[in-house]
């Protein structure tokens, strides 16, 4: 069986487990997924100055669990992702850097649909670092609080729905990122049944570029 570890890196033991209940239906056989949570970390990462009060445990998850035969970072604003890849020579994968990749083989361009407008100018950062602007239409924020997705889906989705349908009128051929880690949770609650709207999920995208990054090793 081949362990991949899927790390959170805030404190919210439900959201891990949440997105690991997502994920492992993305999973080819043979491979196993495990959640860890960052309980040293914030309780939801919105911004940079959270991510870095993350990025030591974050760490530590990793030195303690090397065993793991790939890790996947399970925050959109792929939080420690250049330090972690220091720390081992197994694949490390940021859901926010699998989601563009997915969005870019999958659709001419995209819209980062993300929860406060704080994390826009780390996830704009992050976009232009690893070379995906020129398929970046814009980053919008929802206004929806991390947690709020966890914990009240009732007042998230209708939320995220309008969002959704504000980018489809301004970007209508673009693909929407969905950039928080929590809105895999409430995917399908979203899915457009007249499938105007491509949605793409961060942690499915994450877990499929790893399953492929580690039959390749």
């Amino acid at each position: 069986m081949t362990l991949i570890a899927f790390i959170n890196p805030n404190s919210t033991t439900e959201m891990t487990e949440s997105c690991v209940r997502a994920g492992r239906a993305s999973l080819i056989p043979g491979m196993q997924l495990t959640g860890f949570t960052n309980l040293d970390g914030p309780s939801s990462i919105q911004g940079a100055a959270d991510g870095e009060t993350a990025v030591p445990g974050l760490l530590s998850l990793i030195e303690a669990n090397e065993h793991m035969e790939g890790f996947i970072i399970g925050c959109f604003d792929n939080t420690g992702l250049d330090e972690a890849r220091k720390l081992t020579n197994k694949p490390v994968i940021g859901i926010g850097q699998a989601a563009y990749h997915m969005a870019a083989l999958n659709s001419e361009r995209f819209v980062v649909l993300t929860t406060l407008d704080v994390s826009v100018p780390v996830i704009k950062e992050n976009i232009e670092e690893l070379g995906f602007a020129r398929w970046c239409e814009d980053v919008q924020a929802s206004g929806v609080p991390v947690l709020q997705l966890e914990f009240q889906p009732e007042i998230a989705v209708p939320k995220v729905r309008k969002a959704i349908n504000k980018i489809k009128k301004q970007f209508p051929e673009a693909a929407v990122v969905l950039g928080c880690a929590g809105m895999t949770i409430i995917k399908s609650e979203l899915l457009d049944r007249q499938k105007t709207v491509q949605l793409i999920d961060p942690v499915t995208s994450a877990i499929r570029l790893m399953c492929a990054a580690i039959k390749e090793v």
